[in-house]
């Protein structure tokens, strides 16, 4: 127990080349070195965890090596070197800004400043998380920091860039360091594993690296927590279970039933799911980037950004084969819809259940638009009777019809479209049958609705379900269009008591720009109204005007005339001009103003 050291400080890297992940600045540091090209200051920033403080102490130990090697890293031997690893060097100066941030403690830096190195060539001061200094502090630094003795040198670090004093940023070289990708990350756990005699899973340590979001220093963490866990046999298993990660294979399982319309198993997966204690949020979220995951999956130019092992990445691709594109982006824009309105929603799992059976039913209706529309000419001859079966010149050939007046046309014939039949309009089909040639003896006048009025009915119903259900390809909308629709949803709104949506809508005309529909209000209640009826607006919108990329946006106009209270002149005034008899009241009582 005595002897153990975490992982982060036992293998943190004390040379340019054993930095992780940040190569671009190692590079740059090392060619600086080698042409004596060293700034009086330079400033690290970045998330946490990415080695700015590590690459800023290396940067330090390197500067004042006495032997450097022919690849520009201290060689670890000299005195310089040694003192620094036993943190007693009288050159190198470390100190933290967010326990040292007044101003006192800057003018204690910059007494110390003053005086030459006495080991060494540079004097280097390493300040950590300088965004923590005072307004003060910064300011009584600025002088020292731009115009530094030439044996001084300032290396800054912070993780919040935003709060440096434009002056300091001026005065710095910046280096922004990157979060680290996940396969370096990855292949750098399974180095410590070997190192420790740790056995691994590939699989886990990959995703261990996910979850630590770019920083080393959070990975590290979480693999010693895991390998105490697991009694040092990291496996996939143990580190879902120890950081609470739902498996990838709920989703893959889930995908299997949707791609199947199976809507029980689905909703036992996600009652398992919710039973094992994640949150149905947490679920969708997850759901969304499976299915953006098979989406990338299918192209393989974009196949490389997919951060996932290799073993993942095999079930990836297999299922992805299986599911067409249209269902993919059909189910993420349906997963997306339920993550928007499940937060402010009641019953939370019933957004989520609701998400997945429409999910299962986007296989069917795919099939039925595609489908209906090739199949129709051949169900149109097995469906309606001999006698009656589409020509290709309906009026041309009315005389040769003949049907009996005891035939009736079943009412379960279903017509579909043809594209080969022209349109053919009501009253001459009326004109032809009523005149005797098609029903014989029987002078009688039938109204017949037109064939293609069905036809182009039913056609449009497909083409509606195709742009519905498969959601890849949206219709270009005109302003006349969707003005329309947009006064229709106004009265609708009027119509369902909800006064304040209306004026919103009536009181600006709206503006729309590509995919965006703007509004103009008056002030920051309107826009939270308009918010929270910004899904039913949309969900309105979308299927009217088959465009499911509409979206909503607000923009708060200036008051050019600013409202100011009427003084009781004013106000008196006013009453008089409809009044006048109520100045004579006043004079005769002899009245004022209060």
């Amino acid at each position: 127990m005595d002897n153990f050291i975490v992982s982060a400080r036992k293998y943190r890297p004390v040379t340019f080349d054993s930095v992780v992940g940040q190569q671009h600045i190692t590079n740059t540091l090392k060619n600086a070195i080698h042409n004596n090209q060293l700034a009086q200051a330079f400033l690290f920033c970045g998330p946490r965890g990415v080695g700015k403080t590590t690459c800023a102490r290396i940067l330090a130990k390197t500067i004042n090596c006495e032997n450097i090697s022919e690849s520009t890293e201290a060689c670890g031997v000299c005195d310089s070197c040694k003192s620094f690893a036993n943190g007693a060097s009288f050159s190198i100066h470390e100190l933290d800004a967010a326990s040292n941030n007044s101003v006192d403690d800057i003018r204690s830096l910059i007494d110390q400043v003053r005086i030459p190195p006495q080991t060494g060539k540079y004097k280097i001061y390493i300040i950590d998380e300088v965004h923590m200094l005072s307004q003060a502090a910064f300011n009584a630094f600025l002088k020292t920091l731009e115009e530094p003795p030439s044996y001084a040198i300032f290396i800054l670090a912070t993780t919040e860039k935003h709060k440096i004093l434009p002056t300091i940023l001026s005065r710095c070289q910046i280096f922004d360091f990157n979060r680290i990708r996940v396969e370096d990350m990855s292949n750098h756990l399974a180095s410590i594993a070997q190192k420790e005699d740790i056995s691994f899973e590939q699989d886990g340590l990959h995703l261990i690296a996910q979850k630590a979001d770019g920083g080393l220093r959070d990975a590290l963490s979480m693999f010693d927590q895991i390998v105490s866990f697991s009694n040092r046999n990291l496996t996939y298993k143990a580190v879902i279970e120890n950081l609470n990660i739902l498996d990838y294979d709920y989703y893959f399982q889930l995908m299997s039933a949707i791609a199947q319309e199976d809507a029980a198993e689905a909703l036992l997966i996600l009652d398992n799911v919710l039973n094992s204690g994640f949150d149905g949020g947490h679920f969708i979220a997850g759901l969304s980037n499976h299915l953006r995951n098979l989406l990338i999956t299918k192209e393989p130019k974009t196949l490389k950004l997919l951060e996932v092992s290799e073993n993942i990445k095999k079930k990836y691709i297999e299922q992805s084969t299986l599911l067409s594109a249209g269902l993919l982006l059909s189910a993420l824009n349906i997963a997306n819809q339920c993550e928007i309105a499940y937060k402010t929603s009641k019953n939370q799992r019933l957004q989520v259940e609701l998400a997945l059976l429409k999910m299962c039913h986007l296989s069917s209706a795919i099939k039925l638009a595609v489908n209906g529309v090739s199949t129709t000419q051949v169900e149109i001859k097995k469906k309606l009777p001999e006698s009656v079966k589409p020509v290709s010149n309906p009026v041309a050939s009315a005389a040769k019809v003949t049907i009996p007046a005891t035939q009736n046309i079943p009412e379960s014939t279903t017509v579909h479209p043809v594209s080969d039949i022209p349109k053919v309009e009501e009253k001459e089909v009326k004109k032809t049958f009523s005149s005797g040639k098609g029903w014989g003896a029987i002078k009688t006048s039938v109204e017949l609705p037109s064939l293609s009025t069905v036809f182009e009915k039913k056609a449009d119903t497909v083409a509606e379900e195709i742009d519905l259900v498969e959601g890849s390809e949206f219709r270009e909308i005109t302003f006349n269009t969707f003005i329309g629709k947009w006064n229709e949803l106004a009265e609708i709104m009027k119509a369902e008591s909800r006064i304040t949506i209306y004026t919103i809508m009536t009181a600006n005309a709206p503006r729309l720009k590509g995919n965006t529909i703007e509004i103009d209000v008056e002030n920051a209640v309107q826009s939270d109204q308009l918010k929270e009826g910004k899904i039913d607006l949309l969900n309105f919108l979308r299927v009217q005007l088959h465009n499911f990329a509409l979206d909503i946006e607000t923009c708060q106009i200036e008051q050019s005339v600013v409202r100011k209270a009427y003084t009781s002149q004013e106000k008196y005034q006013a009453m008089v001009t409809k009044n006048p008899a109520l100045d004579n009241l006043r004079k005769t009582f002899n009245l004022g103003l209060s």
